[in-house]
């Protein structure tokens, strides 16, 4: 077993806090989730609509929610990919291969079977990416419900394998959910980046010239027809992180410091204020009829089909080739239990619905159904799963 193999006692002490981080924001979102849904399907859904519906400035109440609310959920994701790759479970190659791939292939599946039911219709073309993500949250939060039961490996696995899969939604974000560009604004938001990168090189490491220096970055990337949220992860990256062999993920660094101050914000309020705010859909009448909507059909495909063929596959031909080595501890049915998890794509998947079908109400709808049932589909099956294969004594 190669040194990166072995996990440090130390380093596995932070991902176990952090994976009871994330397993306590999953079950937040489960009943907001809920909730939105009651509310929706309430005589309050009216009123429901219309408070996200009213001006706050020169904006709605849900765009600030979507576009800067979220720029911060988007600014921790992107601290946690740069730690990961820096310093953490994806810092050396034969680490990233397993999760890696997989994450590709449970990006590349589910938009194939997206297109399979969605494709033929030009217009709905937009939305292959949505089945794509996997959220990190959700997902270890259901997998928390078996305990120590499922190894700690396959918790690592299933976690590195969402972090990867946030990079992966980011670039897909960036690439082809961009509107018209304004290359003045585009140019603003490069000049305050490099300002923020002379900041790290220059070793400053108080963390509020880049905070202040973020919200600038913000307004220009949101004038400049890029996603305003992926401000917060060009943030990120600039954000210093202190490494060396002698203080290993050392939790003083300013990128620690601002991880940890704002992981409890997003977990507890800005995620689920964004759950809330756009998982409300009304199941009455239409919306039952729109289970046969290509979009929703292709979307719930996506997750719960699509996900478990390309995470599994993806494994199993790593592993039975030799590039690369089954999750310590893990048998292949837990592994495909996981699989089946990673397409609970609950706040990613909606926010890329959002970017794909953005100003259609019933297209959105059509992206609210086919998120919720593929991801309660996962969810359910996956846990099932792991019920069956995995063992009744609990595992170290």
């Amino acid at each position: 077993m190669s040194e990166s193999q072995k996990l440090r006692p130390r380093a596995l002490s932070a991902m176990r806090e952090f994976l009871a981080h994330e397993a306590a924001g999953g079950y937040v979102l489960m009943g907001v989730a809920v909730l939105a849904l009651l509310v929706a399907n309430s005589p309050l859904a009216e009123g429901y609509a219309a408070f996200f519906r009213q001006k706050l400035g020169p904006y709605s109440l849900l765009h600030w929610i979507n576009d800067a609310l979220m720029a911060v959920f988007f600014l921790l994701v992107g601290l946690e990919i740069k730690r990961e790759l820096v310093d953490g479970q994806l810092s050396t190659w034969p680490d990233r291969i397993l999760p890696g791939i997989a994450a590709a292939g449970g990006m590349i599946a589910p938009a194939i079977f997206y297109l399979l039911f969605a494709g033929a219709d030009a217009a709905l073309i937009r939305g292959w990416a949505i089945p794509a993500a996997t959220d990190i949250a959700f997902s270890l939060g259901v997998l928390a419900l078996l305990g120590s039961r499922v190894p700690v490996s396959l918790k690592i696995f299933l976690t590195a394998l969402a972090i990867i899969d946030d990079l992966g939604a980011i670039i897909v974000i960036a690439l082809f959910y961009t509107a018209q560009i304004s290359a003045m604004a585009l140019g603003g938001a490069a000049v305050v980046l490099a300002l923020l990168v002379a900041f790290n090189r220059l070793g400053v490491r108080s963390l509020w010239p880049y905070l202040l220096a973020g919200c600038v970055l913000w307004y220009f990337v949101h004038e400049s027809g890029v996603h305003a949220t992926l401000a917060g992860v060009l943030l990120a990256l600039t954000i210093p992180i202190d490494v060396s062999p002698a203080r290993p993920d050392d939790g003083d660094s300013p990128l620690h410091m601002l991880e940890h101050a704002i992981s409890p914000w997003v977990a507890f309020l800005i995620v689920p204020i964004f759950g809330f705010a756009n998982a409300g859909v009304s199941l009455g009448g239409s919306g039952w009829a729109q289970l046969a909507h290509p979009v929703t059909l292709g979307i719930a495909a996506g997750l719960f089909l699509g996900k478990q063929v390309g995470v599994f596959g993806s494994v199993w031909i790593l592993v039975k080739t030799g590039l690369a080595q089954r999750p310590r501890d893990a048998t292949w049915g837990q592994i495909y239990g996981v699989a089946l998890l990673c397409g609970i794509g609950f706040t990613m998947s909606l926010f890329i619905g959002l970017l794909a079908f953005p100003g259609n109400p019933e297209l959105e709808q059509a992206v609210k159904i086919g998120v919720l049932a593929g991801s309660v589909l996962s969810a359910i099956v996956g846990a099932f799963a792991l019920l069956l294969f995995s063992p009744k004594t609990p595992q170290a």
